[in-house]
């Protein structure tokens, strides 16, 4: 099972807590995981990746064990503290401003 912490304003449109958790067939990617997430809140579909294209929306940063996953392939695979669920896979919404 991995565990997803989500930013307030996904979690808000999803109407869950904090965390989430997936189960992912296959390797634990970052594409598979956010894949099971889409499956299974239907309402987060097209707001973390782009409908077109899959590629991840701007202001929005993926981190696993202090790895900052925004910029890696979705094929990566997820680091083992990740896949096993002793560490959450972190979607944090970027802050910009002047």
């Amino acid at each position: 099972m991995i565990r997803i912490l989500l930013p307030f304003h996904l979690r808000n449109l999803a109407h869950v807590e904090q965390e989430v958790r997936v189960e992912v067939e296959g390797p634990p990617t970052l594409c598979a995981v956010l894949d099971a997430l889409e499956t299974r809140y239907p309402v987060l579909k097209g707001t973390i990746r782009d409908h077109g294209s899959n590629r991840r929306r701007p202001f929005l940063r993926f981190y696993a064990c202090e790895m900052d996953l925004s910029n890696e392939s979705p094929e990566t695979r997820l680091p083992e503290a990740v896949a096993s669920g002793r560490e959450p896979l972190l979607i944090i919404g970027a802050i910009a401003g002047g």
